[in-house]
């Protein structure tokens, strides 16, 4: 199997204004777009919107939009990015904080409950920086440097 691409769809009540939240927010810039279905893209990253009672979603899964999903975006910058979403008027649902696991970033509610998880990885401390493999670790400390 030859994968040509993998990007999340995600499921909605209400298109245009999920559209425009990844739009306003994040950048995001429509390929294609209809009232049921909005594709977008950043450079070589992919999402898509979808009407979530659309007939395309079989029958029994229909008219439930994306919840449980939390969505991660790493950047070069959190800490930048943070500020100019609380700057545009968005509330963190997990305010900015440093993890010892390897992550600064801070979690906020996009539409229909789906969250975005800001993410500059950082170098995890003390049991944490054992669990990750080498080549992992030094990624890590790469970006530290940057």
């Amino acid at each position: 199997m030859n994968l040509t691409s993998l990007y999340p769809v995600l499921m909605t009540t209400d298109v245009a204004t999920t559209a425009r939240f990844y739009r306003t927010h994040f950048d995001f810039e429509v390929t294609f777009e209809s009232d049921w279905y909005v594709s977008l893209k950043r450079g070589t990253h992919e999402l898509a919107v979808l009407d979530a009672t659309h007939p395309t979603i079989p029958e029994g899964f229909r008219g439930s939009p994306a919840g449980g999903l939390l969505l991660n975006l790493e950047v070069d910058d959190v800490d930048a990015v943070h500020a100019r979403l609380v700057d545009a008027g968005l509330t963190p649902a997990l305010p900015l904080r440093s993890e010892d696991f390897g992550q600064r970033h801070a979690i906020f509610a996009g539409p229909d409950g789906v969250l975005i998880d800001v993410i500059t990885p950082i170098p995890p401390t003390g049991e944490f920086a054992d669990q990750f493999s080498e080549s992992a670790l030094a990624e890590t400390r790469r970006g530290d440097d940057a």
